[in-house]
């Protein structure tokens, strides 16, 4: 306590002098206008740069907060958009704008039946696909297949809810083709060397044709109508008895992609394959 009154003592000249200049601030800020004026100006302006402060360092510290939202809101959006992309795939798919069968008008007599590979070859002399459709969905042997780029196959065997199919990459295949804007028409067939190459055969010898045309489907077959893309010209050369033309043809499949595919039931087909056992 001593020691206290001892600080005051030696000090008492400062003490009375910082009372004497906070009463004249006081007296000058309270009875004059202006000075009141600047003083609240002032005074708003450095309060308002404390909160300013004071809220930036707190929004920093919850910066971590905000991150977790935003994280969480980010997952949130990459889910929805997952969602919305394979149902916009799905919507893609179901619909009959696959470019195999852009050429064919809807009144052609045929109707499509959704399905997807399970199984695949493509090295071997015959090759073959399975469906993970079957009898039970309407698949029926001797139906076609595309995909969405062209010809895939003919349905072989079928079971209540799977399906196998002749590939276009098998030496059991023949397909009645010809060259778009044209009659004249010819059997393709894979030699078993390249999955990406057939070869059309039996096309005679006055047709008119040229490289980087279109090859597509006849309709001479109760299996697939007439028009639907099977391929391009790569090469021309003679037959091997010289009486008619050899086409090599670029499918216009990729065998080591298919997936999604689409199985083709014509009308008719099962009249048609009557009269043809008759």
């Amino acid at each position: 306590m001593r020691n206290l009154l001892n600080f005051l003592m030696k000090y008492n000249y400062w003490f009375l002098f910082l009372l004497l200049e906070v009463t004249s601030f006081v007296l000058l800020f309270r009875f004059n206008r202006y000075q009141q004026s600047v003083f609240f100006t002032s005074a708003n302006e450095a309060a308002g740069k404390l909160y300013e402060a004071r809220n930036g360092i707190a929004s920093y510290f919850h910066l971590r907060e905000v991150n977790e939202d935003l994280l969480d809101r980010n997952m949130l959006l990459e889910q929805r958009i997952a969602v919305l992309e394979n149902q916009l795939a799905d919507m893609r798919s179901d619909t009959a704008a696959f470019r195999s069968l852009d050429s064919i008008p809807p009144q052609a007599g045929y109707t499509l039946r959704k399905a997807h590979v399970v199984k695949n070859s493509l090295n071997r002399m015959d090759n073959y696909l399975t469906l993970d459709r079957g009898e039970a969905d309407g698949v029926r042997p001797e139906m076609g297949v595309v995909d969405a780029n062209g010809v895939v196959g003919i349905v072989y065997k079928t079971t209540p809810h799977y399906a196998l199919v002749i590939s276009l990459l098998n030496s059991k295949s023949s397909l009645s083709c010809k060259i778009q804007g044209s009659e004249y028409f010819g059997y393709l067939k894979w030699e078993g060397e390249d999955a990406q190459y057939a070869y059309l055969r039996d096309l005679p010898r006055h047709a008119e044709f040229s490289v980087g045309d279109t090859v597509v489907t006849s309709g001479y077959s109760a299996v697939f109508p007439p028009g639907l893309l099977v391929g391009y010209v790569e090469e021309m050369s003679d037959s091997h008895d010289g009486l008619s033309y050899l086409l090599k043809v670029r499918l216009a499949t990729d065998f080591g992609k298919v997936n999604d595919v689409r199985v083709i039931a014509v009308e008719g087909q099962d009249e048609m394959k009557q009269l043809k056992e008759d």
